[in-house]
């Protein structure tokens, strides 16, 4: 092979090579850019706006939020959006604590819950074409309100649907508590005699980035007749990040019939590595 003929390969190889280097990454971008959206369904809350950065969260308008079954989720949109109270609607777009923790972080929350690149890199995953200063004071604010309040999910909203009446017929078919559901008895029960009747339940959890040194807490809750927590009534971040709807008791039963129950749950957060 002359020695022309052996450089011109030399050089097709090599253009390939690198062609080959830098499709992966554009690969691995497309695939995020189709992953499916986040989704959550649920009623809205609207309540006036009280500082400039809450109004920043909803394009200058009023504070938003949507209750699910297990959740309140505060929106974060793009552009101002006409919200009903109390109706229900269906939201898509990124979960952003889920996604910065997927992001993940080398320091493992010791330097500071979340980190301002991971945020911005969240804002851009939500809504693409965003000037650099639009993105930044954005991705600012969600770091502030995640910083603050980090068990309390933030929805950045790609699309917002109300929910039709066909779509809510299966939750409006089923029966809605009657009267003497709610003349149910609540009783208290210490926390030590309650445990006993965990049937499961997370008990012991890893600490999440926003809280690496983790620790104990006991977080008071209300348990319904049918064992599920109803209702936390504490406002403590580390028992807001508890998923109660994986924790299951035997129900109780006082003179032949059902009964409420408040206690408290100790969930122990073992510190990360």
């Amino acid at each position: 092979m002359s020695r022309n003929a052996f450089l011109f390969c030399l050089l097709v190889l090599t253009l390939a090579g690198l062609g080959g280097c830098s499709g992966k990454p554009a690969a691995e971008e497309s695939k995020k850019a189709g992953a499916a959206p986040d989704k959550i369904q649920g009623k809205a809350q609207v309540l006036e706006a009280s500082t400039s950065a809450d109004a920043a969260l909803n394009a200058g308008g009023p504070s938003v939020y949507l209750w699910d079954a297990e959740r309140r989720y505060r929106l974060f949109v793009r552009k101002a959006v006409q919200v009903g109270h109390a109706k229900e609607y269906i939201a898509e777009g990124v979960y952003a604590q889920k996604a910065i923790d997927e992001i993940g972080d080398p320091d493992q929350g010791k330097n500071g819950y979340p980190l301002q690149s991971s945020c911005e890199r969240v804002i851009k995953m939500a809504w693409s074409g965003l000037g650099f200063y639009e993105a930044d004071e954005r991705a600012t604010v969600l770091r502030r309100v995640v910083n603050r309040y980090p068990a309390r999910p933030v929805f950045l909203v790609t699309r917002l649907l109300p929910v039709t009446s066909k779509e809510s017929g299966a939750v409006s078919a089923e029966p809605k508590p009657g009267a003497e559901e709610k003349d149910i008895p609540e009783v208290s029960v210490p926390a030590e005699k309650q445990r006993a009747l965990l049937i499961e339940g997370p008990t012991v959890q890893t600490a999440p980035l926003w809280e690496p040194a983790g620790g104990t807490v006991r977080c008071n809750v209300l348990i319904d007749t049918e064992g599920k927590i109803s209702e936390l009534q504490t406002g403590a971040q580390l028992c807001e990040g508890v998923r109660w709807s994986q924790f299951r008791y035997q129900p109780l039963v006082q003179r032949g019939r059902p009964v409420k129950v408040k206690t408290e749950v100790e969930v122990r957060f073992e510190p990360r590595k």
